[in-house]
């Protein structure tokens, strides 16, 4: 698999890289192992997690797999902190929380460092410099070896990558953003894209294929062994079911009959080839559905495709995201 650069860092990454939000839930241990062993042959290196996918489940499943299975010298372990169950605090990015969340999700990896480590989201409830500390601290005591965040707004971004930037040597450059985007969400290029393309900061797409809605499994009915049947997740698939989102998913089916190939693989070879793009993330139940979206990597889309594509899924763009002279 081809690798990239995680923004203006040295560290390389493959160009797709395998998600666990569903480990410990959803996914159990035989199918999680399939599954890594799949994307570990066919060259994948990035593997993101989080601290609270599974309530935890998630890291100690992918620690277990490391330790007897794959290598841990040939994955790039991303992790995440700062979401909590709190109904009344969703999100705490206080240094005192982010650092005991880090030990605690080394300790369920069973490894001594992560690769990747990211803030889960912005708190407004905490100072900016003091979450950010956390991240310097962590890359400082090697428990962390690049650094980056996920789910911030453009000025959260922009306000974020340049204060790391102000002092280097001192502060850790922001390596990556992590947000959803796909053909049906493309809200991230009126501010975030062009702020981390601007301050070489990678994007990592996560549902890279429209929380399964691109790979054209809804266009009749609701598959019930679906994310969209499941009773905990079908909430989260709702958003993309809409006319709108149905229109766009026709015209990837479209493309993917003219191309021989499947909807699943025309959705993902757009967003792995957008600017900015470093890898998207894919999360599969089993190894036969990450085998689907790992046969992505030998098709780049014509770009008369691809501009037809754009063209059907283009996010309003009005004042101030475009330049002020052409409106």
């Amino acid at each position: 698999m081809e690798q990239r650069h995680l923004g203006r860092t040295g560290l390389r990454v493959s160009r797709i890289g395998l998600g666990t939000l569903t480990w410990g839930r959803d996914t159990d241990e035989h199918d999680a192992a399939d599954v890594l062993k799949t994307f570990w042959d066919a060259g994948g290196t990035l593997v993101d997690t989080a601290d609270v996918y599974g309530d935890g489940e998630a890291e100690y499943l992918l620690g277990q797999l490391m330790e007897r299975l794959v290598p841990r010298r040939d994955l790039v372990i991303a992790t995440k902190a700062g979401s909590v169950p709190d109904p009344d605090r969703r999100f705490d990015g206080s240094r005192g929380h982010l650092l005991a969340a880090l030990d605690a999700s080394l300790e369920r990896l069973g490894t001594d460092h992560v690769d990747v480590w990211q803030v889960h989201a912005f708190d407004a409830a905490t100072p900016l410099d003091e979450t950010l500390q956390a991240l310097d601290l962590a890359v400082a005591s090697g428990r962390a070896r690049y650094a980056g965040v996920s789910n911030f707004s453009g000025w959260q971004l922009a306000k974020a990558a340049t204060w790391q930037l102000a002092a280097p040597g001192v502060r850790t450059r922001l390596a990556s953003t992590q947000m959803e985007y796909s053909l049906l969400q493309r809200g991230v290029e009126r501010e975030v894209l062009p702020a981390a393309l601007d301050l070489g900061v990678g994007l990592l797409p996560s549902s890279p294929l429209g929380r399964g809605v691109l790979t054209g499994k809804y266009r009749r009915a609701v598959p019930p062994d679906s994310r969209g049947g499941s009773q905990h997740l079908a909430g989260f698939v709702a958003p993309y079911l809409d006319e709108a989102s149905g229109r766009i998913v026709d015209a990837v089916a479209t493309a993917a009959d003219g191309l021989a190939t499947t909807p699943l693989q025309v959705a993902l070879a757009w967003v792995r080839d957008r600017p900015g793009v470093v890898a998207p993330i894919v999360g599969a139940r089993n190894a036969q559905q990450l085998a689907a979206a790992l046969s992505v990597e030998a098709l780049s889309l014509p770009d008369e495709i691809r501009r037809a594509l754009d063209d059907v899924s283009a996010p309003v763009h009005r004042y101030p995201d475009q330049d002020w002279s052409t409106l």
